[in-house]
């Protein structure tokens, strides 16, 4: 059960009508969602007993907080032994930080894996002694939008929580306005594999400080999406030390590719997302042993790279007017050229890019001349082009054939190569008129 039912149901507090403060069980999703939580909500939270996921939306615990909370008898940690519920949902509450550190470690009498804190206020600061030395079943912890006092200068609290926090896997602080996270923070996630911190105000300078040595140690996953991350190099110097990195997203912030930089990506990584970040030319140097590379949604109009781990590239969105050299990437199987300004697949490109699993080029202006129509309509009847064949595939220009879809364009060879067929006939007559002499 969530913090705040713990308390309420450890103080005993009566129950009581109320349309507008009740809970409601679903029973095909086997969730439960209680409104402004006060004395009132008690009278329903029975329904939720069946649940695996409680959600909690509205309501103040301010007025509680000087309510004494005792020791739980051996009754009541049987009853919470044996709850169901695994996922908790605190949304749109006040806690008063004081009041979570005293019912926290009630949680470890439960088997909830999941804890999310949602548009929530926390206020105060609270006393995390009682929580030393003390695990609990949560795995996954996430804050969105949520508005708390600065981490700087609460090593303390972290100190306390470590055995914990030690154990955790997955972390989100998402849309909460973080700036900075403190070097000894990080190292108290000792194995904390997943990592988002999206939706926040880190800069190019707060990365070396929060991923310093011996933090982090066996983060696999790290999301920094919608920052303000400007330098390309500086977010490299920044992960470096992270020695576990196989995904990275850095999408949508404004990055500049430096001139040069002889910084070195964590081996390790083999995930990377730079789509909408601005980008005009491929920043260098990429992760060496990449298998996906997304670098849609920018600004390229040329992809000049080599790298022989890739196996997926998305360059959707872009200003390309070539196909980049499939030769580039052995060991390539999916390529996305959607939105770009790409007339044309070269006969010896197409022939590549036959190998691949999954071709997407759709809603470039292609040129419907017989050989631009005719590669395009080999490569979808061999089953290679994905989503968008055959709708979003027209084309642009001559203008005899200006909107038609390219796989109606005709591209018989007396239309396309009428050289091809006069030829022979020229050869043939000539070969009759010898005969008749």
């Amino acid at each position: 059960m969530s913090v705040a039912v713990l308390l309420l149901l450890g103080l005993g507090l009566l129950e009581a009508e109320g349309r507008r403060n009740r809970c409601f069980f679903n029973r095909t999703q086997e969730s439960c969602v209680c409104y402004n939580l006060s004395e009132e909500t008690i009278g329903s939270i029975i329904q939720c007993l069946p649940a695996t996921v409680v959600e909690f939306q509205g309501g103040d615990l301010e007025k509680y907080i000087a309510f004494p909370i005792g020791i739980l008898d051996s009754s009541t940690i049987e009853t919470l032994d044996s709850l169901i519920v695994r996922k908790i949902i605190i949304g749109n509450i006040l806690v008063p930080e004081i009041l979570l550190a005293r019912v926290l470690k009630f949680f470890s009498y439960t088997h909830v894996q999941e804890l999310a804190f949602e548009s929530c206020i926390f206020q105060g600061t609270g006393d995390w002694s009682d929580m030393d030395g003390l695990t609990l079943p949560i795995r996954s912890l996430s804050f969105h939008n949520v508005t708390s006092a600065p981490l700087m200068g609460q090593e303390q609290a972290f100190s306390s929580l470590s055995r914990w926090l030690g154990t955790l896997e997955e972390l989100a602080v998402t849309g909460s306005h973080v700036t900075s996270l403190p070097c000894a923070i990080g190292r108290v996630f000792r194995a904390l594999r997943s990592l988002d911190l999206a939706q926040n105000s880190l800069g190019d300078g707060s990365l070396s400080p929060a991923f310093c040595q011996g933090a982090f140690p066996q983060l696999q996953e790290l999301s920094l999406h919608h920052n303000n991350l400007r330098s390309y190099r500086s977010v490299c110097e920044g992960v470096k030390l992270l020695p576990e990195l196989r995904h990275l997203d850095l999408s949508h912030n404004e990055l500049m590719a430096d001139p040069s930089s002889s910084c070195q990506w964590p081996a390790s990584l083999q995930h990377f997302n730079l789509s909408n970040t601005g980008l005009d030319e491929v920043p260098t140097p990429l992760p060496p042993s990449l298998e996906v590379l997304d670098m849609s949604h920018n600004h390229l109009r040329a992809v000049d790279i080599s790298l022989s781990s890739l196996k997926k590239l998305f360059l959707n969105q872009n200003l390309l007017q070539a196909v980049p050299s499939v030769r580039n990437y052995p060991m390539l199987d999916t390529l996305h050229l959607d939105n770009n300004s790409i007339t044309e697949l070269p006969r010896d490109e197409v022939k590549l890019l036959g190998r691949l699993r999954d071709v997407a080029v759709a809603d470039n202006p292609f040129d419907c001349s017989c050989s631009g129509a005719g590669e395009l309509q080999a490569l979808a009847a061999a089953g290679h082009l994905g989503q968008g064949w055959p709708g979003d595939y027209r084309c642009h220009s001559p203008a005899e054939f200006q909107g038609w879809p390219v796989a109606q364009v005709p591209v018989s060879v007396l239309r396309c190569d009428p050289a091809a067929v006069v030829a022979p006939i020229c050869v043939a007559l000539a070969l009759l008129g010898l005969a008749g002499a």
